[in-house]
């Protein structure tokens, strides 16, 4: 007997699918046709061809802004990543103090960034901040606003305390769900301590920790409130990554072409790294 298919269900689908047309790819494609043009004003636009994606590509500003970038990311990982577990292995696995920790780490995760940049704006100020306040009263020269080095410090340490919970949190899920049949079982054959977290912990957590680290990747790629806020891109463009860039080009200068053509090489290169990511860590696991 032939199988009939009832297509009645797209139909509820519907709605959703009209709703990302417009909220991701009518504005996707506005941002390809500004790409591709030049306008003197007035809402008349004419050809360019690929004109601002050559200019973007050899320029300096733009390179520049994307080594800022990998270097921020490649730091914010390197850091957060092993933090994350760290924490995640000394927390409570039962009683009372599991909770206490789960709100305690959830707290950074639940204030916005703008909130969380004007917190650190303060914090790190040197007449009325208390970390600005307390490291120059050490005898440390410390000032955030014209010290590029400080300016690096200051952003790092404010991502770190704002995401690393998050990290935190998807390790100690991978954690909570190893039965305790192979811990029992490791004791039984005398493992040490570093043993348990290379053959038990690390395998289980082994998926959680590619989605921390692919979204961590992403956040701190296409990181902006926090730094914009804080330093506003300075000292001088010490700070300014590419979505700092994007946001004054777009906004400040009001060039929509090379602003359109340059959020599409920063998506594409977000994608592309982030399938590498994606790619490497897989195989990885496959071949575990």
């Amino acid at each position: 007997m032939e199988k009939t298919w009832n297509n009645k269900a797209w139909f509820l689908v519907l709605p959703v699918l009209v709703l990302v047309a417009f909220s991701a790819v009518i504005p996707l494609m506005t941002v390809v046709n500004y790409s591709v043009q030049d306008t003197f004003g007035n809402n008349v636009f004419f050809w360019a061809g690929t004109e601002w994606f050559e200019e973007l590509l050899s320029s300096s500003r733009f390179w520049e802004a994307m080594v800022r970038n990998l270097i921020f990311s490649f730091i914010i990982l390197a850091i957060e990543v092993p933090l994350g577990i760290f924490i995640a292995l000394n927390m409570p696995k039962k009683g009372w103090g599991v909770p206490v920790c789960l709100v305690l780490m959830a707290l950074p995760l639940l204030i916005p960034w703008n909130v969380v940049g004007t917190i650190w704006q303060v914090f790190g100020r040197n007449d009325i901040g208390l970390l600005g306040y307390y490291i120059n009263a050490l005898g440390i020269d410390y000032n955030y606003v014209q010290d590029p080095f400080d300016a690096w410090v200051t952003i790092i340490i404010m991502d770190v305390w704002h995401w690393t919970s998050l990290v935190v949190l998807l390790c100690y899920a991978g954690l909570v769900s190893i039965p305790d049949a192979f811990y029992q079982a490791a004791k039984i054959d005398g493992a040490s301590r570093w043993a348990v977290f290379r053959y038990i912990q690390l395998p289980k957590m082994q998926r959680v920790l590619l989605i921390a680290v692919l979204l961590r990747f992403m956040d701190s790629f296409m990181i902006y409130t926090e730094p914009f806020v804080v330093t506003g891109g300075g000292p001088g463009n010490s700070t300014t990554f590419l979505s700092i860039d994007l946001v004054k080009t777009a906004l400040g200068q009001f060039d929509l072409g090379p602003a359109a053509a340059m959020s599409l090489v920063y998506f594409l290169i977000i994608l592309l790294l982030s399938w590498v990511f994606y790619t490497v860590m897989t195989n990885y696991d496959a071949e575990r």
